[in-house]
């Protein structure tokens, strides 16, 4: 594919600023393949796009509602593999968004036991 010249990059710091994970860790998901190898600098800086953005936007969705780490990794084998994966995408995404529900509702029950202790004190 070829690169637009004017197209924007960041230093692995901007890109950890914008994207909210640390360097370590976005050095970590690339050595795992969790993120496609980075393109660098003639120095050897890594330069992330808006794709690459766009993409560590998603692995922060997953990661922070509790997604493992190898069903991550997963995920983004079946992007890369192609369209044919969506079927799939779609399983693992959906069999995801059921542990999510599940982890919502003990929540909530704890917030209500939170919320029932705050009454009863309220009225000690």
């Amino acid at each position: 594919m070829a690169h637009n010249a004017t197209a924007a990059t960041y230093t692995i710091g901007e890109c950890a600023r914008r994207s909210g994970f640390t360097m370590d860790t976005l050095r970590y998901y690339e050595r795992i393949g969790l993120i496609d190898a980075v393109e660098r600098t003639a120095t050897g800086q890594r330069r992330f796009t808006d794709a690459d953005l766009e993409w560590l936007g998603t692995l922060k969705c997953l990661r922070d509602t509790g997604m493992p780490v190898e069903q991550m990794a997963r995920f983004a084998d079946l992007v890369r593999d192609g369209d044919d994966t969506i079927p799939e995408r779609i399983r693992l995404l959906e069999a995801h968004r059921v542990a999510v529900d599940d982890r919502m509702a003990d929540l909530a029950a704890k917030r209500d036991y939170i919320s029932g202790k705050i009454a009863y004190y309220r009225t000690v």
